[in-house]
């Protein structure tokens, strides 16, 4: 990975809000560039930046300054983004990024849905930056902005339960109910799971992760079944259900950088945002087989469905395509490709 590349694009979204516009769309920049250095698209990502920033907002300004005293009445508050930012900014300066991470995950996560999860992605992507690049001060400071954005857009589960059941990914994600209103924005779609019948069995059918030792498979399970069932049931919201597959992915890649007593707990919030995103935005029924497309199918298929991703450009194309071919490497299943190519008809510009 070239971090001087990478590290000139933080630069360059260093100064944007995490969010842009009146319907306050979440800034993708940092994630996406990441997505093209780590896949070998240096050559990429200036141009890709100079087609997507434009569009963006500055970090607002801070207004009083968050402390270890008065946290807790600052999370969730959105209008308090650039306090936040300022906090993890100041955080991450002073000491390492591994500390500020462990501190803060465990009180973040309850509120793991925040910006739909893309709050929890932003983070992933920085820390697989940093993994690969440990003394990374640029990717130290992208990580506290996506922090703040966390603490900013915190939001909880209305209601859900602890996996408890002997069902896979894939059986559990079959019997998530939907609410009776798919319509309105996130937390009018989520504020009606508390009465949603069979909900509370669904989150809790999952198999659990005893160890933690056992959680990057379930994790990988996660991961693979949403992607393979974007296939099949993302006609309905093409950008919202992307993310069942890519904020569970950007748990398992931060796990390596988490105390081991977080791992079980990581998995328990992000299956339960993941389903309730289900149930909020995903239709029921399936689209017919004959109206997917297939999974290329040639040697380098792999490789042209990430050119082709790239060319696209758009950001979601960008990051779930990425997933998607970590599925298919892990697995070898041909339709995480189709996923791949749904995606980018769906979002066909």
């Amino acid at each position: 990975m070239s971090s001087a590349i990478l590290n000139e694009a933080y630069e360059r979204f260093r100064g944007t809000g995490p969010e842009w516009g009146e319907s306050r769309l979440t800034n993708h920049g940092p994630m996406a560039v990441e997505v093209l250095v780590r896949r070998g698209h240096e050559d990429a990502v200036h141009r890709w930046v100079d087609a997507y920033a434009h569009r963006l907002d500055d970090l607002p300004s801070a207004r009083e300054p968050i402390g270890d005293a008065n946290w807790r009445e600052a999370l969730g508050d959105g209008d308090r983004v650039g306090d936040w930012a300022g906090y993890f900014t100041r955080q991450v300066a002073e000491r390492p990024w591994r500390e500020v991470l462990a501190v803060w995950w465990p009180r973040l996560l309850p509120g793991v849905l925040a910006g739909t999860t893309h709050a929890v992605i932003r983070v992933g992507h920085a820390v697989r930056t940093l993994l690969a690049d440990d003394g990374n001060a640029v990717a130290a400071a992208e990580l506290a902005q996506g922090l703040a954005f966390w603490g900013a857009r915190s939001l909880g589960m209305p209601v859900a339960a602890e996996p408890r059941g002997d069902l896979d990914p894939g059986e559990a994600m079959a019997r998530v109910p939907r609410v009776p209103s798919q319509d309105g924005p996130v937390r009018a779609r989520l504020g009606q799971l508390p009465g949603l019948a069979g909900w509370p069995e669904a989150v809790a059918a999952l198999r659990p992760a005893l160890t933690p030792d056992e959680v990057p498979a379930r994790l990988e399970a996660l991961v693979d079944a949403a992607t393979l069932r974007y296939l099949t049931h993302g006609h309905a919201s093409p950008v919202i259900l992307v993310h069942t597959a890519t904020a569970p992915n950007a748990v398992l890649h931060t796990l390596p950088a988490l105390p081991r007593e977080l791992w079980v707990p990581s998995l328990s919030a992000i299956w339960a945002a993941c389903a309730g995103v289900q149930a909020a935005f995903e239709p029921v029924e399936a689209a017919p087989r004959d109206a997917l497309p297939e999974a290329p199918a040639h040697p380098d298929a792999l490789h042209d469905v990430i050119e082709a991703a790239v060319a696209h450009g758009d950001e979601h194309v960008i990051k779930f395509t990425d997933t998607a071919a970590e599925v298919f490497t892990r697995t070898g299943h041909p339709d995480a490709l189709a996923a791949a190519t749904r995606v980018r008809l769906l979002l066909a510009r």
